[in-house]
């Protein structure tokens, strides 16, 4: 079996990965480097989503790379758009030249004498063993996994005569025309398919077990176009996206710090899109706001179809599926000729791979995440993952833009080896503040963070603009020439 050997090895190209590949060519070029994708295409989550509607949560502005300003009128993008993108900045930098498709990552061995990995991944339809080694692994998977979404056991469900299917399994051949629909889920993919659906469908239902907080949102932004006009493209670009940025984080600082006012402001969208007689019961959340992401619907969509008839919303736990459709713990029944299981992902941070460093496997909730960004207890590695409360790409960016700085710093001072270690004691907390259920559910195969910093996650942009852009490298950092 031969073996490839570059300098730097980024699993995943996606949205991440691409964004990776083209700041080493930039900040590292005398770098050797390539990507392994277990798909045969690029795009990674915009790539696999097939789903009706498929959209961005986030603006353009800040979901798009700083380095190719996002051109286009919608700030909310369609799926096809942002999947264009991905692919057409990959073609522009010679990335796509890079990756190589259909190889899934499954091990990778560390070597302290070597100051090497050694990766072994599957290599196309017939699962050939394929090795590579590099001197730094950078994980640009995502953090949920490709193969299968989350669905409960449903009671009963095998007694339903229609079709079940997972918005992640979306095929071609769903046919919803003049027929009537049960979304189950109110998360960011439920808004997203439920207004889609209802354009031909006979009636949609959105059955949610409890209320999200669901705000309205313009798919254009007006001011950005107009600077995009008067302004040069890179500065109307920059500028766009620091108005988009400080905005998320005001909004965020007033869920944390003036909880009801953020809810008095969500309401009042509501209420501005449904009307006084609404009951409000489907949009208050027990929750506060931010303690699972915020949903957002362009030009309020989901409202309009309400208001239309086309859809309506039930808050109530399913008690069992029947022949024709759902009976619901209050007795209600909802018949359906096909139910959307949008009930969420599940969690597999760095692709399911198994890290194992001298020998010794290293399972991930046994270490501490550094900068959030690497493991402690694991050299010569990182991660790209984004914020929870922002757009993906502000803090995935950030990340290899600092995984540039490291290796730059490194090749300079003659250093083989880094590794985050812990030097003193540390309290534990979860990896995530977050109660969204995907979270929950898998919250015991995360890494653990730390209670300061560097292994504390803030979900803070500015604060890790100048931390990563601009602080140290060294710091908790045990580096070696060996």
């Amino acid at each position: 079996m031969p073996t490839e050997h570059v300098d730097v090895l980024i699993v995943g190209a996606g949205l991440s990965g691409i964004g990776a590949g083209y700041h080493l060519q930039h900040d590292c070029p005398t770098k050797t480097y390539a990507i392994l994708e277990a798909r045969d295409a690029i795009g990674g989550t915009w790539d696999l989503f097939r789903y009706p509607g498929i959209r961005s949560d986030s603006d353009m502005y800040t979901l798009g790379y700083p380095f190719r300003p996002w051109v286009e009128g919608k700030a909310i993008a369609d799926g096809p758009s942002i999947l264009n993108y991905i692919r057409e900045t990959a073609r522009e930098n010679g990335i796509d030249q890079k990756i190589r498709f259909q190889h899934k990552v499954l091990r990778a061995e560390w070597s302290s004498s070597d100051a090497l990995w050694t990766v072994e991944s599957t290599n196309g339809a017939n699962s050939e063993l394929a090795k590579f080694t590099c001197r730094f692994l950078y994980l640009c998977a995502g953090y949920y996994n490709y193969d299968a979404g989350y669905t409960p056991e449903f009671p009963g469900i095998d007694r339903y005569q229609g079709r079940v299917v997972h918005p992640q399994k979306w095929t071609t051949d769903i046919d919803y025309a003049g027929k009537r629909v049960v979304v189950i889920g109110s998360g960011a993919t439920a808004v997203t398919l439920v207004p889609e659906m209802a354009k031909t469908a006979s009636h949609v239902t959105m059955l949610q077990r409890s209320p999200t907080y669901i705000a309205s949102m313009p798919s254009q932004d007006k001011l950005a176009n107009v600077m995009r006009r008067i302004l040069p493209g890179n500065l109307a670009y920059g500028l766009t996206r620091w108005k988009n940025v400080l905005w998320s984080m005001f909004f965020y600082q007033l869920s944390r710090r003036a909880t009801g006012t953020a809810k008095w402001l969500l309401r009042k969208g509501v209420e501005k899109e449904l009307g006084p007689g609404y009951d409000l019961k489907h949009f208050t959340p027990s929750y506060r706001p931010w303690d699972q992401r915020l949903c957002v619907v362009p030009d309020g969509d989901l409202f309009q179809t309400i208001k239309q008839g086309k859809v309506n919303i039930v808050t109530d736990h399913i008690e069992t599926f029947t022949e024709k459709g759902l009976k619901l713990k209050s007795g209600q029944e909802l018949e359906a000729d096909l139910i959307v299981t949008a009930t969420g992902l599940k969690l597999n941070l760095m692709g399911g791979m198994q890290l194992c460093v001298d020998g010794k496997i290293i399972p991930p909730p046994e270490c501490h995440v550094y900068k959030g960004m690497m493991l402690s207890k694991v050299p010569n590695m990182a991660f790209a993952v984004g914020y929870t409360n922002a757009s993906w790409t502000l803090k995935a960016d950030l990340t290899s833009r600092y995984v540039c700085r490291l290796l730059n710093y490194m090749d300079k001072q003659g250093y083989r080896q880094c590794m985050p270690k812990v030097r003193s004691t540390l309290k534990e907390e979860p990896l995530l503040d977050f109660t969204s259920g995907y979270v929950l559910r898998d919250l015991a195969t995360l890494p653990k963070q730390g209670s300061r910093a560097p292994w504390k996650l803030y979900q803070n942009y500015a604060f890790d603009l100048v931390t990563l852009r601009l602080g140290s490298v060294t710091d908790s950092m045990q580096f070696k020439r060996g």
